[in-house]
């Protein structure tokens, strides 16, 4: 890894999750590769791709995992989640279903993951506005009971993709700096900073529109 000017260096690992077929995949390639497959398969086992971002002058390297939504595979996923310092859980806003796992989703990442990890909620594939199944505001409702970001996305056609990676990247490299800069009392503050990070950021990033 690089070191920035300061000696400090930044590598975040980020998991995707949700159902099959949500886009976790596509939405993972076009913000590391700027590619999107129409016939991606469905992934098996994990694939993670790393991009370098620019946080105030500071070189921050992502690291993003994905891995199959699939019932069968769900075996990975304690060193999955092993780690993690932020989430993307994705549905599809044309399937409902998608939406109701994320409660599930969103059980299983606290069991394997600290509450201080950056989480976003990510209403997938907002170009199929003809067939949405998913409100814009049921998707909002749900990130403010459950203290996550919200945004929606079109790994289709780009819309807010690089916003939603880099919203969480941001928030991950906030907490970092008030670890090193508070490291004795960090876990015991963060918990009540994060809740008010998150809220007060819900609004301003609810990056809903097409």
């Amino acid at each position: 890894m690089d070191e920035d000017v300061g000696g400090e260096e930044y590598l975040f690992k980020i998991v995707v999750i949700g159902d099959s077929a949500v886009g976790k995949s596509n939405l993972l390639s076009r913000f590391a590769r700027d590619e999107f497959d129409l016939h991606s398969k469905a992934t098996i086992g994990v694939e993670f791709q790393t991009q370098v971002v620019d946080i105030d002058g500071k070189e921050v390297k992502a690291q993003v995992w994905d891995t199959a939504g699939q019932e069968r595979f769900r075996a990975v996923t304690s060193a999955y989640y092993r780690g993690a310092v932020g989430a993307l859980i994705v549905y599809d806003i044309s399937r409902r279903t998608t939406f109701e796992s994320i409660k599930r989703w969103l059980d299983e990442l606290n069991t394997h993951c600290d509450t201080t990890t950056a989480r976003m909620l990510v209403g997938n594939k907002s170009d199929l506005e003809n067939i949405r199944d998913v409100s814009v505001e049921e998707g909002k409702r749900l990130a403010e009971e459950e203290g996550l970001f919200f945004i929606e996305t079109s790994a289709l056609d780009s819309t807010n993709v690089k916003e939603a990676f880099q919203i969480v990247i941001r928030a991950i490299y906030n907490n970092s700096r008030r670890k090193v800069l508070n490291s004795d009392s960090y876990k015991a503050e963060l918990s009540s900073n994060r809740v008010s990070l998150i809220n007060g950021s819900t609004s301003r990033s609810s990056c809903c529109s097409r």
